[in-house]
């Protein structure tokens, strides 16, 4: 197992965003965290993240338990994460991006140490890798949405993590670039990295995972691989209301 919750609770006043979640993700695959919206996906990843802190139940990482920590130790512990809306600073350019996404301080360090060659010589090798290289010396507020979300996958890769989370990496992108995702969480897999992926392009889901879980109301209610998932009747009630 790479990330495992136990019982994890989160409630907003009344609404109930995750009801007592238990859940494993298994190491080296790519695994699919799936439901209707409303469901309690990306409050399971702030949680998972530390941008929220659970009501109750406990998060470990690797054996290791994370409930509590901060989110910059969590990322430092090998967990990286992107978002459901893209989070980039529009009047940086493309590499000003990765750089900062990757140094301590922000903004406020750019300009200084950040300039050092191998940072920057790694953060155009990361935008050769997503395939913005050309992209370099461009403000990121100029590139389309699907492009952005590329610089964001960049950025992510720029503190090496072991396990990326994906929140609806292929949401607002056009089909070519879809594929280019799809094609980038595929070789990473390949050389080692494990992949949370929240998504709702079920083609993309199936086509992709190893491991699919589907949410609810809060919590799981299926998992097993694609093809079990599925033909699951509660998916298909959860989604269809058949």
């Amino acid at each position: 197992m790479t990330v495992q919750t136990q019982g994890l609770r989160k409630a907003y006043g009344g609404v109930t965003a995750l009801d007592g979640a238990t859940v494993t993700f298994h190491e080296g695959q790519i695994n699919a965290l799936i439901g209707p919206n409303g469901s309690g996906k990306t409050t399971f990843f702030n949680c998972v993240t530390g941008m929220i802190r659970a009501d109750s139940g406990s998060t470990t990482y690797r054996g290791r338990e994370i409930t509590r920590s901060a989110p910059h130790r969590i990322a430092r512990a090998g967990i990286g994460r992107s978002f459901q809306l893209c989070r980039v600073f529009p009047r940086l350019t493309t590499l000003e991006n990765v750089l900062v996404a990757h140094r301590p301080g922000g903004i406020g360090k750019l300009l200084g140490s950040s300039r050092r060659a191998p940072e920057r010589d790694k953060a155009r090798e990361l935008l050769t890798r997503v395939g913005i290289e050309h992209l370099e010396h461009a403000l990121a507020g100029d590139l389309s949405y699907g492009q952005q979300k590329l610089l964001e996958l960049a950025g992510v890769l720029m503190a090496d993590p072991d396990t990326i989370m994906l929140d609806e990496p292929a949401g607002g992108v056009n089909p070519a670039l879809i594929d280019r995702i799809a094609d980038l969480v595929l070789s990473l897999n390949a050389e080692g990295r494990t992949f949370i992926v929240v998504e709702h392009n079920m083609e993309l889901v199936m086509s992709l995972s190893h491991h699919v879980v589907v949410f609810d109301r809060g919590k799981p209610i299926c998992e097993g691989p694609p093809s079990v998932v599925q033909e699951d009747p509660r998916v298909l009630e959860a989604y269809l209301g058949v």
